[in-house]
């Protein structure tokens, strides 16, 4: 009888961090579903924000599933967009939107970048905040509701588009060049880790999957997909620039910001036509 030796799993370098560690990375910070982090250091960060894609895939297909429900027991379009709209909020314990409050807040306050960021990271949400939460959430409605009018497919594409586009957006902000506003927190935990060719196959890889997810409802349909990725990705991008301009780098507010905006712009160009 001859002994057995089993090899020890190989360990990654310091410099690199497996799958896993990158999806609960991303599970665990963008979302409240139930992910250990079990790094919390820049490889990780790395692997963690080319993963926030697939957390935002998650989120959709959650907020999908009960506006779909509803309109099948007999529910109106709005009522099932108004729980889409919902979902994603609750799954992220509402730190996007109150980002996009606290960012518009900064923005609005013409203060230097130092003072600006204190405005923001003040627990009140200040005018600028509570308008933009109230034209971002009415916009967000609006735009589900004439998607689900048209069936619950279309409805149930445009949430999920929203959601993975969204978190998307929150990839291309960690590439490479993108500085941070502080030394702590999540925008410097983030910022800078995802190099600017993996940010790029992404964002071209999810606007190819959202025009083939909406090929069955017709070409049209596939290339406004299309679009509105694109589109959504424009607008992250310009208020990333004001933001890194306004503030001298990003922040985590600045983060949910990106994804709310992302969001509200896929789901209006998904309304159209």
């Amino acid at each position: 009888m001859t002994d057995s030796y089993e090899e020890p799993a190989p360990t990654p370098p310091a410099d690199r961090a497996t799958l896993l560690d990158g999806v609960r990375f991303a599970f665990g910070t963008l979302t409240v579903l139930p992910a250990r982090i079990t790094r919390w250091d820049r490889p990780a960060a790395r692997t963690g924000m080319a993963c926030a894609p697939l957390a935002g895939l998650v989120v959709g297909l959650l907020a999908a599933v009960p506006g779909v429900l509803l309109l099948v027991l007999g529910g109106g379009p709005l009522l099932a967009a108004a729980v889409t709209v919902a979902v994603p909020a609750a799954l992220t314990r509402g730190l996007h939107l109150d980002g996009l409050a606290d960012t518009a807040d900064g923005l609005g306050s013409a203060k230097p970048a130092e003072d600006a960021l204190r405005i923001m990271k003040q627990s009140d949400i200040g005018p600028f905040g509570v308008v933009a939460l109230v034209l971002t959430l009415l916009v967000q409605v609006a735009a589900l509701s004439d998607a689900y009018a048209d069936g619950w497919a279309r409805g149930a594409l445009a949430a999920v588009t929203a959601a993975v586009t969204a978190r998307l957006a929150m990839t291309l902000a960690s590439r490479d060049g993108v500085p941070a506003a502080r030394p702590e927190g999540l925008g410097a935990a983030v910022a800078g880790v995802v190099p600017r060719r993996t940010a790029a196959a992404l964002a071209a890889l999810t606007t190819v999957a959202a025009a083939a997810a909406a090929l069955p409802l017709g070409l049209p349909a596939a290339a406004r997909a299309a679009v509105a990725v694109l589109a959504a990705l424009l607008a992250a991008e310009l208020l990333l620039r004001r933001c890194v301009r306004r503030f001298d780098g990003v922040t985590g507010d600045v983060f949910g910001a990106l994804a709310e905006t992302a969001a509200t712009a896929t789901l209006i160009v998904l309304a159209l036509g």
